[in-house]
């Protein structure tokens, strides 16, 4: 495993839900969600988390088409991680991240989570789920 911490980012239009895995690559905490404003202030905000965090890997949210195709939504996410990737140095991973948000929703409105609160960490949660899965993947 790496020494250092994996980012999990949820990358919507308006906002990038972000976790974080433990030192040993186990679990995933959600740590916040980033109300999107421009490219370069998105990319800024995430540098000052990988650098805070000893980050060396990246792991994208991937939204495909529920065919398995990469639509619109997946191309936009694919530019953004360039660029994150050239500004960072690091390595970016895409998870696929079909209904990772229908899950976290679902968890959110079975642990009787208000629709007002769902709104806020429903995207840091799709984040954890992402990064939570691709770390179970890579246990095997």
């Amino acid at each position: 495993m790496l020494e250092g911490r994996i980012l999990g980012l949820d990358i919507g239009d308006a906002t990038i839900g972000v976790a974080l895995s433990d030192i040993m690559g186990i679990t995933a905490q959600g740590i916040k969600t980033i109300k999107r404003e421009s490219k370069k202030k998105d990319i800024e905000e995430i540098k000052k988390i990988i650098i805070e965090n000893n980050v060396n890997l990246i792991v994208s949210g991937l939204p495909k088409n529920m065919n398995g195709t990469i639509g619109p939504q997946a191309e936009k996410v694919t530019k953004f991680c360039d660029l994150l990737k050239e500004e960072t140095g690091l390595e970016v991973d895409y998870w696929d991240e079909r209904l990772s948000t229908v899950s976290a929703e679902k968890l959110l409105i079975e642990g009787s989570v208000s629709r007002k609160s769902r709104k806020k960490v429903v995207d840091k949660l799709a984040a954890v789920i992402i990064l939570q899965n691709y770390l179970d993947f890579k246990k095997y």
